[in-house]
């Protein structure tokens, strides 16, 4: 296997094994709208980081948690409705992203591999950035799993039994907001929440527990980054969109699947 493909595998898998438990709390929590809103706001943070000539991944990361708190923050005041204000969001930050990258002309800017990913340029620095940041994700994941559980069934319930809840729903997003600016190498800005939602919905069907629905959707994720990456070895097909495409492939089959 060459080394830019052993580099793109484990990248790609180390998102996809994080991805498995968020994607399922997306799932439940029906917050793929948010998924998108923040993944969006990653170029804004491309932007910074070229005005500010720092680090882009490292702004990136900075922009996502920032936005996913002032969304949290936002959403307890109900100016607006919850997806009203995700969706005025979401594409304004999208607009103004590409339109901010457009003013750079001095600066060469790939576009398309932050629109759909860069996967097949990912090095060493890049698997050791992003395995370090989904270990940390999964780790906070592991440690308040049952008061994320708690909130995601019923929120006035995990509160009168001691659960912190707007603590560990601030968690809960902010978590999701570092895998979606480790994932924008994978498959880029505009398909992230794709890879966070297909396996874990593909899971839901085939799983009787939380727990094993979490672990079958890291599994699919992995399936989904070994076939779009080998049909884009071996087709010349862009790495980020067979990824998704394996992913849906997947969440295709469950379909046959009689549900009990």
């Amino acid at each position: 296997m060459p080394d830019f493909m052993l580099h793109a595998w484990l990248a790609g898998a180390a998102v996809a094994v994080v991805a498995g438990p968020l994607g399922s709390f997306a799932v439940w929590r029906r917050m793929a709208y948010f998924g998108d809103t923040l993944a969006h706001s990653a170029l804004l943070g491309v932007v910074f980081g070229l005005l500010l000539d720092v680090n882009i991944n490292l702004a990136v990361t900075l922009g996502c948690l920032i936005l996913a708190t002032a969304l949290v923050l936002l959403q307890q005041t109900r100016v607006l409705a919850t997806d009203t204000l995700l969706g005025i969001l979401s594409h304004s930050t999208l607009a103004l992203g590409l339109v901010s990258i457009s003013l750079f002309g001095n600066t060469r800017v790939d576009l398309m591999a932050y629109l759909f990913g860069d996967l097949l340029t990912a090095d060493s620095g890049d698997v050791i950035t992003i395995a370090t940041v989904a270990a940390l994700v999964l780790g906070l994941i592991g440690y308040f799993w049952r008061s994320l559980i708690a909130i995601t069934v019923h929120e006035e319930l995990a509160r009168v039994e001691g659960v912190r809840v707007g603590a560990v729903r601030m968690l809960l997003m902010l978590a999701m907001a570092l895998v979606i600016a480790i994932a924008m190498k994978v498959v880029g800005v505009l398909l992230i929440t794709a890879l966070l939602i297909i396996p874990a919905a593909a899971a839901r069907r085939l799983s009787q527990t939380p727990e094993s629905m979490a672990v079958m959707a890291s599994a699919l994720g992995l399936v989904a980054v070994t076939l779009g990456l080998v049909s884009s070895y071996f087709l010349d097909t862009p790495a980020g969109p067979s990824v998704v495409l394996g992913a849906s492939l997947m969440f295709g089959l469950t379909l046959f699947k009689r549900q009990s």
